[in-house]
């Protein structure tokens, strides 16, 4: 009885660790890998693309500027969540 009682608490103890990382990567790893595909995403469309500016639709998404100063074109794109801004990237 005592062995089964062991292994029963290692596995509780194992669903528990498991369930700890899957956590840490949802909260902590995952939105951070979100924003990147998004603006790595939105900036390679906004150089193939004519560019845009605007709010995002719903409560979020991202939002490209063009400016062009001395014949060049710099595209900064915002990543906002609830109208807060989660990251920038510019891409050129």
């Amino acid at each position: 009885m005592k062995e089964a009682t062991g292994e029963l608490n290692m596995t509780v103890v194992t669903v528990v660790a498991i369930a700890a990382l899957i956590a840490f990567f949802y909260l902590v790893i995952w939105p951070t890998i979100k924003i990147n595909m998004a603006l790595t995403t939105a900036c390679t469309s906004a150089g193939n693309s004519s560019i845009t500016t605007g709010e995002p639709a719903g409560d979020g998404g991202v939002i490209c500027t063009a400016t062009k100063a001395n014949g060049v074109v710099t595209v900064e794109c915002d990543y906002q969540e609830n109208n807060v801004s989660k990251g920038k990237k510019v891409c050129s």
